[in-house]
């Protein structure tokens, strides 16, 4: 028996080459989020987080087994199997349209990064003609699958503009001019398209609609955001004015330059919930912002708007400061009765892979710091305590989905700050055994994917022991719990976020790739280390 299957459109399932019909919403919505992480167990805790939110039934557990009984029964026996305490889909690297998508699209962003703007403009049509449509909108109303829709309409995104961006380089300025132009009226707040309809416009010969394009970004970006527009939008703008030949259209139709690489591509966004400016931030971002380039967003929300001159005075000096240390920043402050959702809308509309957050008081029952768990696409990291300088970084690791994002951005704060990794783990756990296995596993993927070295450290599992062992680090690293949402932060975490010798910063994965991300990844659904 062979199975297909289809999630960006309406979710489609083949067997033997003819379409079947499985049951309800809720039953496709399992099957979609297992082929959202084809190959991948996932916990059934976590499904049925996904699938009933916050007050799941008692039955749950039983109901999701039923579930997952009538996909076999419909999809084969071996299509979905039982593993530990969770489910895996097992796919084949042709039997999932977003396998294939991924592919094609990786292949494409590589080829353009390469030089080779045909291979890559041939690779991202072949990616794109998968898509049937906006993903999965027959189950728009699932909860569970409002964040991998959102991520697979970014990842078509990325690689349309990446498509339209290799036939620029080709040449074919005036073919996708129109198209390049919907795209940024599309997503207005998103500056890679518009940079894209700039430069279509200009070789093309429209010198005064290129300008006038540059304008009406700005004019939305300061009004909506409040921010500026990036070196790139910036720099573009100049280069028309002065008609830089580096930006002229290849002569004869022959092959052109790609969009420049010059300004960093991605942002780190660094915030308060509170009326200070997020200073003392600044010195965790600063140097993660220097390798791999990002640029910094610091932003600063007011409740009342007589507030708003003094904090954009503040942060203008800071962005001062910060240009001065050879750092790529914008800063902005803007009156928001919803801070926790609007800074999480710049982080999606800014390209961010990790927004910093300064701890609130009350942490998981500030609906601030809900909104931006909940909504931020990229990694989110919720600091406690004050920058203590350069040293080493401990991760308290158990194998869970955020623990991983705690590893990788331990990692990054490890290498930026010149300090040592250290991953600590349990010294008694199931059936006694400690967690040496599972802490080399880490080191291993973290050696071999990032290049740093982390060492093990056994802890006992109990509060004060992991404290303890956290005493020497200058920056603590630890995961959300996979549960966080029912069951709060644990002891162990609790204990951590009040620890006085240096800043604790608790991680919750996104759904972007992180900072640390290889080239390309941008493109795929998912990526971790643990991969």
């Amino acid at each position: 028996m062979s199975v297909e299957y289809r999630l960006l459109g309406p979710l489609e399932v083949l067997v033997d080459g003819r379409q079947v019909t499985l049951a309800g919403p809720r039953q496709r919505a399992v099957l979609t989020c297992l082929l959202a992480r084809p190959n991948t167990v996932v916990p059934a805790t976590r499904l049925i987080d996904e699938l009933w939110g916050e007050e799941p039934p008692a039955t749950a557990a039983n109901v999701l087994q039923s579930y997952v009984s009538q996909l076999r029964k419909a999809l084969g026996k071996e299509a979905i199997e039982t593993r530990g305490g969770g489910y895996s889909a097992r796919v084949g690297s042709t039997a999932l349209d977003l396998l294939r998508f991924e592919r094609a699209a990786h292949q494409g962003s590589l080829a353009l990064d390469d030089g080779r703007p045909d291979d890559a403009a041939a690779a991202l049509r072949e990616a794109l003609a998968l898509w049937r449509g906006p993903p999965l909108a027959d189950l728009a109303d699932e909860p569970a699958i409002g964040p991998i829709a959102a991520r697979l309409e970014e990842l078509h995104l990325l690689a349309l503009e990446r498509r339209i961006e290799a036939d620029l380089a080709c040449g074919r300025h005036i073919e996708v001019v129109a198209e390049a132009g919907e795209l940024a009226g599309a997503h207005p707040l998103r500056e890679r398209p518009r940079w894209l309809h700039m430069l279509a416009l200009y070789r093309s010969g429209r010198q005064a609609e290129a300008l006038d394009s540059y304008r009406a970004a700005r004019t939305l970006l300061v009004q909506e955001l409040g921010i500026e527009p990036g070196s790139a939008l910036q720099e573009l703008e100049r280069a028309i004015l002065r008609h830089d030949p580096s930006i002229q259209a290849p002569p004869d139709g022959g092959p052109g330059r790609p969009a420049p690489r010059e300004a960093p591509a991605r942002s780190i966004v660094v915030t308060t919930l509170a009326a200070a400016a997020p200073h003392e931030l600044i010195e965790l971002a600063a140097p993660l912002a220097v390798r791999p380039p990002h640029e910094l967003l610091v932003l600063q929300t007011v409740s009342d708007a007589s507030d708003l001159t003094d904090a954009s005075i503040a942060l203008r000096a800071l962005r001062t400061e910060l240009g001065a240390r050879g750092l790529e920043t914008r800063t902005a402050a803007f009156t928001s009765l919803m801070p926790g959702a609007d800074l999480a809308r710049v982080a999606t509309d800014q390209d961010a892979d990790l927004l910093l957050v300064a701890a609130p008081d009350q942490l998981l029952e500030d609906g601030r710091i809900l909104a931006l768990l909940t909504q931020a696409p990229c990694d989110v990291g919720v600091v406690f305590g004050s920058p203590s300088g350069p040293g080493d970084v401990f991760v308290p690791f158990a194998g869970g989905e955020h623990d991983w994002a705690a590893v990788e951005l331990g990692a990054w704060l490890a290498r930026s700050h010149e300090g040592q990794l250290w991953l600590g783990g349990a010294a008694t756990g199931v059936a006694g055994r400690d967690a040496s296995r599972l802490l080399a596993s880490a080191s291993l993927a973290v050696q071999r994917v990032l290049g740093v070295a982390a060492e093990p450290v056994l802890v006992e599992p109990e509060p004060g022991a992991v404290v303890a062992a956290a005493a020497a680090a200058a920056i603590v690293c630890v995961g959300l719990p996979d549960r966080w949402r029912h069951d709060g932060l644990g002891p162990t975490r609790t204990a951590l976020a009040a620890r006085a010798e240096g800043p604790t910063i608790l991680v919750r994965r996104g759904v972007r790739p992180g900072g640390l991300a290889p080239q390309g990844a941008e493109t795929r659904y998912t990526w971790t280390i643990a991969g």
